[in-house]
């Protein structure tokens, strides 16, 4: 078969701004063992360059194709482009098959095809054996018979098949770096750079992430293949960042540690960054050494609340004395550390983010992340925000960058001016300015100047759209009328779905 995978371009202000872009990993993903599958495989990347609509129809359709999927990493926030460009690719190819793929559809399958008639199939959690999917449909078997998809039985009803099982050999598929150029993706300041990940899921149960619980569970790749493989983009293709997309890669302090000696042994001048746990970093106290030996530059903490009532309350795990020892512990071998703050939950005060500003800069990390709480329906902190009111009825800002959710404190205008201004207060203090001025290692000087350049042209945007562009609703509906009732029984998307412990006779959710 002929098919072209297409990456949406993403309204969200973050991936707007900058000069730099990255490869979409998930369709590169999928493109390898389509490509190995004997289908002639194209990737469509729209994000890259913002492209217009009509364009996108235009680039897809130009060699008559018999497929298209569309996927995102931002699949919440992009759903509407993507709805709106199936649409668009149907009106001109109506025989053309249209799949889906990605964290939002793989939970929102029975919406998305009860109101996209230009959907066809929905790829349900990982996607590599979307290839065996192609075989399928190409030789004409019941869909039925194909796990972890979704699509319309003869009645015209959404139905999905039996999930489909977690892989456990995550080297057994191939990326398909080939549907790219990598002279076109860039990232850290114009480094050539692309998307990574060495493990999938999370071993912890923090009860917001609408990431863990598509993965199922955490795994890793072989180290010395992994390094092996980013060392050869760097000798062959020039590649010489590695951004990790990773939620948890330390999770396994002996698979880790064997990546790093992996990567010292292959001795590339490659950078790497990611996120992680302060409590790993913690942990790892005695090979962090190694870290910056073989090419770690940046790790990103959630911290996401400096109140230990809220980590609590969201599941997660560790404390407020591991944030501040990892930090110190990543400055003293000259890793930056990004720290992120969670706000918007529906109790906050005003003294609450004075506590929290003030614990920023005891921790005194040399970046932060401001990001608002965004529940998701498969998640089980939905259920706890489910009577909230909604703020923002446009999904393509549910993106943790946009307040989506009605306060019983704030204005939704006076958290964002909250929000900025102590992003400025953080990232402006005299230690902060000094690093980012006089850093003892000049890579590292690059990187916290680069940052600081992008953040201040992402600030400007962000108070702008604030105060002029967004219309928020002052009486929204709640969170449950907004996105339906609570989904976090199959929150796990690659197992069947399970009753949740003391879930009350005749409650059937989304799920039953």
């Amino acid at each position: 078969m002929r098919i072209v995978l297409i990456n949406p371009p993403h309204t969200s202000i973050g991936s707007r701004i900058p000069d730099d872009h990255l490869p979409p990993l998930g369709l590169l993903s999928i493109g390898g063992p389509l490509a190995d599958g004997g289908h002639v495989v194209r990737l469509v990347d729209a994000d890259r360059t913002n492209m217009q609509l009509v364009r996108i129809v235009s680039e897809a359709l130009s060699d008559v194709p018999d497929a298209i999927l569309i996927g995102h990493s931002g699949s919440t926030s992009v759903h509407p482009t993507a709805a709106q460009l199936f649409r668009m690719l149907k009106a001109v190819r109506p025989e053309i098959l249209a799949v889906y793929g990605g964290v939002f559809p793989t939970y929102h399958w029975r919406e998305i095809l009860a109101e996209c008639p230009e959907v066809d199939l929905i790829v349900r959690g990982e996607g590599e054996e979307t290839a065996e999917l192609m075989n399928a449909v190409e030789a004409g078997l019941p869909l039925a018979r194909i796990a972890g998809i979704a699509f319309r039985d003869a009645s015209g009803k959404a139905t999905a098949s039996q999930p489909r099982q977690a892989a456990n050999d995550l080297d057994r598929y191939r990326i398909g770096w080939e549907l790219i150029d990598h002279r076109l993706y860039s990232y850290w300041g114009g480094k050539r750079a692309v998307i990574m990940q060495f493990s999938r899921g999370c071993p912890h149960l923090c009860n917001y992430c609408g990431q863990r619980g598509f993965w199922t569970r955490w795994r890793h790749r072989d180290p010395q293949a992994f390094a092996a493989e980013i060392a050869r983009l760097y000798r062959e293709e020039g590649v010489v960042f590695i951004n990790l997309a990773d939620e948890n890669p330390t999770s396994s302090k002996k698979a880790w540690k064997a990546f790093l000696e992996a990567m010292i042994a292959e001795n590339v001048p490659v950078q790497i960054a990611g996120s992680t746990r302060a409590d790993d970093i913690v942990r790892d106290a005695d090979i962090l050494h190694l870290y910056r030996k073989a090419g770690i530059v940046r790790w990103l903490l959630g911290m996401e609340s400096t109140d230990e009532a809220t980590l609590s309350m969201i599941r997660k795990g560790g404390g407020t004395s591991k944030d501040r020892e990892a930090i110190r512990l990543l400055r003293e071998h000259d890793i930056i550390s990004m720290g992120t703050w969670v706000v918007g939950f529906e109790d906050d005060r005003w003294s609450d983010l004075w506590r929290g500003f003030r614990h920023l800069l005891a921790y005194d990390p040399d970046q932060i992340q401001m990001l608002y709480v965004t529940p998701h329906r498969w998640t089980p902190y939905f259920r706890i925000a489910r009577d909230r009111q909604v703020v923002e009825p446009d999904i393509r800002n549910w993106d943790y960058k946009h307040q989506v959710l009605k306060m019983k404190h704030f204005h939704p205008l006076m958290l964002v001016l909250a929000v900025k201004a102590i992003e400025v207060m953080v990232q402006a203090r005299p230690k902060a300015l000094y690093r980012i001025l006089f850093h003892r290692d000049p890579v590292q000087r690059h990187s916290m100047r680069w940052y600081t350049r992008m953040g201040r042209r992402v600030w400007f945007r962000e108070m702008l759209e604030a105060l002029f562009r967004r219309r928020l609703l002052k009486n929204g509906p709640v969170l449950q009328s907004f996105w339906g009732a609570p989904q976090d029984a199959e929150e796990e998307s690659m197992m069947p779905p399970q009753r949740r412990p003391n879930q009350p006779v005749g409650e059937k959710d989304i799920a039953a």
